[in-house]
């Protein structure tokens, strides 16, 4: 009987035949691109499972705050949950999270954290839309590439470079996903007296973070990148294609640890700040894209 290794060796083949059929079946597209029908419905929607959800957890009520928030990092949860500010809301009927809301300026939000990554933020901004949500605002940590400034500093993410999987899910290939030029255009001067500087470009969204080879560094920066993270262009797509308003911003905190003392975010891991910044661009954009 041939041996284990004998028989990994003698499998290649059949792999690389198989693969081939498979290429040569979609004309030689890669499988994130093949079969997508970008206007044909989806066969399974969020408000089914939804649906599904209420009726096997019992909830009645289904209402969330008509702004929300992802938070990647959780360090926005956290610092609310530590001071007794975020309230569990019992009408999220997500089986994946946990959704907490806050007020800040006399406005209500919707918080869910630790949803990191481009296919976990989308499956969670599709039920909150799903559920009420009106306006989304994402905040998550990122790496610098382009070195325009000591971290840490926010960037307003214009457009985002499709270096992961889930917008193409959503829409046709394309090198970048782009914010709504509306919302960013509602956002000019409002941060002008906020004490950490907020920058406004483009950002290179990843799936694969422990992936970002130098050379790959140095092509984005050639683009002008700003920054690295892993959301936005997934969230731009889920957004232009469904015509919700969604806004990414960036947390530039590290160069992604090459440097002893990085990561370091400001007070309560940054959170302060973060939930300064939102609120500020809530109350830019709240009147202009909620009824």
């Amino acid at each position: 009987m041939p041996g284990a290794k004998e028989n990994a060796t003698n499998d290649w083949p059949r792999c690389s035949e198989v693969c081939l059929v498979m290429a040569v079946n979609d004309g030689g597209i890669p499988p994130i691109l093949a079969q997508k029908h970008y206007t044909q419905p989806s066969a399974f929607t969020p408000e089914n499972l939804l649906r599904e959800a209420r009726r096997q957890k019992q909830i009645t009520g289904s209402h969330i705050p008509d702004i929300c928030v992802l938070d990647p990092d959780g360090d926005i949860v956290r610092s609310l949950l530590a001071r007794g500010e975020a309230r569990l809301e019992s009408g999220w009927a997500c089986y994946h999270t946990q959704l907490y809301s806050f007020s800040r300026g006399g406005i209500r939000f919707g918080i869910v954290g630790c949803a990191v990554g481009a296919p976990y933020a989308v499956l969670i901004a599709e039920e909150m839309f799903a559920s009420g949500c009106k306006l989304l605002i994402s905040i998550t940590s990122s790496g610098q590439i382009v070195p325009i400034r000591p971290p840490p500093y926010f960037i307003i993410i214009e457009r985002a470079l499709r270096d992961e999987g889930t917008s193409y899910h959503y829409m046709a290939a394309s090198d970048y996903s782009h914010a709504d030029a509306g919302l960013i255009l509602a956002l000019n001067g409002a941060f002008e007296k906020f004490p950490v500087p907020v920058l406004t470009g483009a950002t290179w969204t990843t799936d694969a973070p422990f992936r970002e080879t130098q050379p790959a560094i140095d092509a984005m920066c050639k683009r002008n990148l700003m920054a690295v993270e892993m959301e936005a262009a997934a969230l731009y797509a889920f957004a232009q294609v469904r015509q919700k308003p969604v806004l990414c911003l960036a947390h530039v905190t590290n160069q992604m640890g090459r440097v002893d003392g990085h990561f370091e975010k400001g007070e309560a891991d940054g959170s302060h700040d973060a939930l300064q910044l939102i609120v500020i661009a809530t109350d830019r954009l709240q009147s202009r894209f909620l009824p």
